[in-house]
């Protein structure tokens, strides 16, 4: 709680593990929002590099930051960051994303001032190791921008055989019924956030908003093609979850299409990581001139 006792409209935090590498620069788009209504918590899972020394040097009395004494699995550690959260209101942000500066002030206000929405999401840029934009106002696609249903939500993600809706720097959603809902769940390592916001819109509507909002990057260091059989196989199995859990409106045809679609929401994510590494080996080249032609001005 800060001074005078107020407690602020929504809380960001920031789970990292040997982030040292972006988190600095994915801290300052968070300290550079144009609400300032907020709390910032850092939370360090017991890093072995400069993350503890990176995230206690900013001076702003809106960052806390935790550190967890051993390091904890993914799906705690990003359950403990949201439980240390104050707000009502809460955004998870990976520590090498990025956040539009009014980012807040655009998906705040919505859920604020309406109490029947679960979830508020928008669209993202993907940015490689340079924070260079790879593929612009990616997201939302399938008719996910405006006010839905839950279960209209979840026939369109079905039929996209993806994520439609995001990763959590371009989601928001209540602390309560995140609690509720049992939060991450770490058995879902690939699909960890689709999953989560699935669950939650069983208690309320999906509001997608047209701006794009967050940046979500794509390094060396992401999840790449050796892991693509589990992330299809877990995308499978929410498939058929959210077709037979009767939480939702789905029709057998939702499904059908769906299993159809997984094949080409595999082969998307393979030309996302193809793009990044392109660009990751070009930046090598240059910085490998770069050497060569100092080494030569030095003899």
């Amino acid at each position: 709680m800060r001074p005078g006792g107020f407690l602020p409209s929504v809380s960001v935090c920031i789970p990292v593990y040997n982030g040292e590498a972006f988190l600095a620069e994915t801290i300052r788009s968070i300290l550079e929002q144009t609400l300032g209504d907020f709390e910032l918590v850092v939370l360090d899972n017991n890093s072995s590099d400069a993350t503890w020394q990176i995230a206690t040097s900013f001076r702003d009395r809106r960052i806390r930051v935790e550190h967890n004494r051993e390091t904890l699995p993914q799906g705690d550690n990003w359950n403990r960051a949201v439980h240390l959260c104050r707000a009502p209101l809460v955004k998870l942000v990976c520590a090498d994303d990025l956040l539009h500066p009014r980012c807040l002030e655009l998906q705040v206000p919505p859920m604020r001032d309406d109490p029947s929405l679960a979830v508020v999401a928008a669209r993202r840029h993907m940015i490689d190791e340079q924070s260079r934009v790879l593929v612009p106002r990616r997201g939302l696609g399938g008719g996910l921008v405006g006010l839905h249903s839950g279960s209209e939500v979840a026939r369109r993600v079905i039929r996209n055989g993806a994520n439609p809706i995001g990763e959590p720097g371009n989601v928001l959603f209540r602390r309560e019924q995140f609690v509720t809902a049992g939060g991450w769940r770490g058995d879902r390592r690939f699909i960890m956030d689709l999953d989560l916001w699935m669950r939650l819109l069983q208690y309320g509507d999906f509001l997608g908003l047209p701006e794009t909002l967050a940046a979500f990057r794509i390094s060396r260091g992401s999840v790449s093609a050796e892991f693509e059989q589990q992330i299809s196989d877990e995308q499978q199995l929410l498939l058929d979850e959210l077709g037979g859990s009767g939480a939702f409106d789905v029709r057998p045809l939702d499904v059908r299409i769906g299993r159809l679609a997984l094949p080409f929401g595999r082969a998307r994510r393979k030309a996302l990581f193809k793009v990044s590494r392109i660009a990751a080996r070009k930046d090598d080249r240059v910085l490998a001139e770069q050497q060569e032609a100092a080494a030569g001005d030095g003899r």
